[in-house]
């Protein structure tokens, strides 16, 4: 299991259910969840085998901007 995090332009609860259904598409991320009380608006995504381009591509197609802060390999599933 590994996460990954993103800086997203997403700024609200509105924004992240636009995005929820692209994510929920991509069959290797187990969870996820988006921390927009922080500056960069942080997307937080955990699964097995994630491609981070896939993710970009997803969060991108919603209409909004992911780029890759850090990745983070685990033996568990907690964001």
């Amino acid at each position: 299991m590994e996460i990954i995090k993103f800086k997203t332009t997403m700024g609200n609860q509105s924004d992240v259910t636009k995005v929820a259904p692209y994510l929920e598409k991509i069959k290797s991320i187990s969870n996820w969840q988006v921390d927009t009380e922080t500056e960069e608006n942080v997307l937080s995504v955990s699964g097995k085998d994630l491609n981070p381009q896939a993710i970009e591509n997803a969060v991108q197609e919603a209409g909004f901007q992911a780029e890759i802060l850090r990745v983070v390999g685990l033996s568990g599933d907690e964001l």
